[in-house]
């Protein structure tokens, strides 16, 4: 690990049992067992005050859906004290992208807050949180899909997460924001579809020329920058 303090990511959720077994999983399990990650998950409803532990109102100005309150978010996020950015799941925010993962990675702290029902108050994105972000131009139920993808995008980023540095290195977006070209494996020939041919040749001059002409069709195709 080096000289390197782990990475802290402390999730403030009324759904804590959702990272249970994510969280100690593949890439995100071992980044935590090697001391590079600490998860901390925190439960909104225990910075309630009311016997019902409640989260959420009726929104002002009438309409349908509840929206979460306040006081829990600002309550919950003077306690943990963070030191990095603060992040509120949102679908109004701007979409994640591999810039912003890798901009995480180097944080010394990251806290995510995850928001449910029909919204979160207006004043958690505009006076707690330091910025918002979406995972796309659709809805999900509540942010802790969103903070669970963010927070495996950002893991596999800290060097000795992953045994093999150089897969990473390799992946789509990692560093001008191309696809990966394809990769194929064993057998040569299944079902009638060959690799192509320049695979199995050992000319890796070649080879080197042809995942490079691949990568640069599809991000051509698929509407990479």
């Amino acid at each position: 690990m080096g000289d390197r303090e782990p990475l802290t990511i402390n999730i403030v959720t009324i759904f804590p049992g959702f990272f249970e077994t994510p969280l100690a999983t593949s890439i995100p399990r071992r980044a935590q067992q090697a001391g590079l990650v600490r998860y901390r998950v925190v439960d909104l409803r225990d910075f309630t005050t009311d016997p019902h532990r409640t989260v959420d109102d009726t929104p002002y100005g009438g309409g349908a859906g509840m929206v979460m309150k306040p006081e829990p978010f600002f309550d919950a996020v003077d306690h943990i004290k963070p030191a990095g950015p603060v992040v509120l799941l949102s679908a109004r925010g701007r979409t994640f992208e591999h810039r912003d993962a890798v901009r995480y990675a180097v944080q010394p702290e990251l806290t995510f807050l995850c928001g449910h029902y029909k919204d979160v108050d207006q004043r958690v994105a505009d006076h707690l949180a330091t910025e918002e972000i979406s995972m796309g131009r659709y809805i999900l139920s509540g942010g802790e899909v969103g903070a669970l993808a963010v927070t495996d995008a950002v893991v596999r980023l800290i060097p000795g997460a992953m045994g093999d540095h150089g897969s990473a290195s390799t992946d789509s977006f990692y560093d001008d924001g191309s696809l990966s070209a394809p990769s194929y494996t064993r057998p040569p020939e299944y079902r009638g579809h060959p690799v192509p041919d320049v695979l199995l040749r050992g000319d890796h001059a070649k080879i080197q020329a042809w995942r490079e002409a691949e990568a640069r069709r599809l991000t051509e195709e698929r509407g990479g920058e």
